[in-house]
């Protein structure tokens, strides 16, 4: 499952897509992470997590969040969680959020991503996740290629790949 890499000497996962063995199985892959946690509802970032959240949502029979970057308001009415994160992998600090009434204080959340690096957008989602009184689950994404190790237990990530496999 390797690839060329980029600037930031990662994979590029879009022939990942193209190939419909691997795209079909990506959603039961992640999903079956956390199959000891029975989640309520899947979190996906704008963009690539919402694909795979996506995929896992569907595979679990879930409803999906997708947490968007730089989110605003479709209504006056519209009331939004939303967070900054710390330095990503750009260092730029991105707010992130979702509207206040897709989330209960109920719900069980598992994050989906295609990649970890800083953690800094992981950490925000966690947070989000807390404001809004729900349960984090975890981090689910395809590749860790976390610079803080330190992060993985707070987040519960796990991951099919790491950078060093790639």
């Amino acid at each position: 499952m390797s690839d060329r890499k980029d600037e930031w000497r990662s994979a590029n996962e879009t022939g990942w897509w193209r190939d419909p063995e691997v795209l079909a199985s990506l959603g039961p892959a992640l999903a079956d992470q956390f199959s000891d946690t029975h989640p309520t509802v899947v979190l996906g970032l704008q963009s690539r997590g919402c694909l795979l959240g996506s995929l896992v949502a569907q595979h679990l029979g879930l409803g999906l969040i997708e947490v968007r970057k730089d989110p605003v308001r479709s209504a006056d009415s519209d009331r939004l969680w939303q967070r900054t994160t710390p330095p990503d992998y750009e260092d730029r600090h991105l707010t992130l959020g979702f509207r206040r009434n897709l989330i209960n204080s109920g719900d069980r959340a598992l994050l989906v991503d295609d990649w970890i690096a800083t953690g800094a957008q992981a950490l925000a989602c966690q947070g989000l996740v807390a404001d809004a009184g729900a349960t984090w689950l975890g981090a689910s994404v395809i590749v860790d290629g976390l610079e803080r190790p330190e992060l993985r237990r707070p987040l519960n990530l796990r991951s099919l790949l790491h950078v060093r496999d790639l």
